[in-house]
């Protein structure tokens, strides 16, 4: 189904709006709620079975984003991009929530974040491979820079003794973001001409609905008795919030500064999550983290200068 996306012209990163605007907000807000959502995802692991929460999340973010795109006019799309969407979608909503709502569950919430923030590199590497872009030295300096705080804030989480930090959950993330890099990469000429409300909601019901089959056992054993409140409010964030409003904010980053400006926000993410998985999980940071928190920033606002 990939073969039948053409790629679109290269794209100078001057071409690109060079000063901060509406879609750099949007991104920001993006950042942090999928930042707050490593947090929220953790909490809900310990009261949902993984499979079961990955599908229900996936489900009732699709069926949030069906209602809206109805909510404003419905669907006109034609068949041969709407089996494209439902392909990627299986990538972006089905294989890669599936590993990273497992590697979340089996590692520290800080470490997943911090391992998602490499996700830059790859899309710019894979961008500039395929042709997709042609960045500026400046650019990639930035990139650099954001990767460097990636690392030092790493480096400063390594040494975990609280037996939280597993390896497992360190590839399962890993796999994600490469899942993530595929997905973004092919979806972008998509994003040029289809409304972003319905190329969320196809792409989320390409999601769904292998993954509604997978969880379908979990979800029967569930005891839907003993979720309470704190479940059912980290499924609306997990599922309304950040798969709902945060990837249209995605999807119109990559249409209007292409995949290597948008995903530079997502090194962000760490920040944010460090900060909130220090309040509420007790994950204390550390000097090398603060420190790398400072050069992601400073790479985020390298990279769009």
């Amino acid at each position: 189904m990939t073969e039948s996306v053409g790629l679109p012209p290269a794209v100078d990163d001057s071409a690109a709006p060079t000063s901060f605007g509406l879609t750099d907000v949007l991104l920001f807000a993006m950042a942090v709620i999928w930042a707050i959502n490593f947090v929220v995802v953790k909490y809900a692991t310990h009261i949902f079975n993984p499979v079961a929460f990955t599908g229900l999340r996936v489900a009732t973010a699709a069926a949030f984003l069906v209602a809206f795109a109805f909510a404003r006019g419905g669907f006109a799309l034609p068949r041969r991009d709407v089996l494209g969407l439902l392909f990627l979608g299986v990538i972006g909503n089905g294989v890669y929530q599936l590993f990273f709502v497992h590697g979340v569950a089996r590692t520290r919430a800080g470490n997943a974040a911090l391992i998602v923030g490499a996700a830059p590199a790859f899309i710019a590497i894979v961008a500039r491979a395929r042709g997709m872009e042609h960045v500026k030295r400046m650019t990639l300096a930035g990139i650099a820079l954001s990767v460097l705080g990636v690392g030092l804030v790493i480096a400063g989480s390594a040494g975990s003794s609280s037996g939280q930090t597993t390896l497992l959950g360190s590839v399962l993330v890993f796999l994600g973001v490469l899942s993530w890099t595929a997905y973004t990469i092919m979806l972008q000429p998509y994003t040029k001409r289809i409304d972003v409300i319905q190329l969320s909601a196809v792409t989320m019901i390409g999601g769904a609905v292998p993954l509604l089959i997978l969880s379908t056992p979990a979800l029967i054993a569930t005891d839907w008795s003993s979720v309470g409140a704190g479940g059912w409010l980290a499924l609306f964030y997990s599922s309304v919030i950040s798969m709902g409003v945060a990837y249209v904010f995605w999807y119109r980053g990559l249409r209007v500064l292409g995949p290597t400006r948008s995903a530079v926000y997502t090194n962000l993410q760490p920040i944010v999550a460090l900060l909130v998985a220090w309040g509420f999980l007790g994950e204390i940071p550390t000097p090398f983290q603060a420190i790398g928190a400072v050069t992601i920033i400073a790479g985020v606002f390298l990279t769009r200068s």
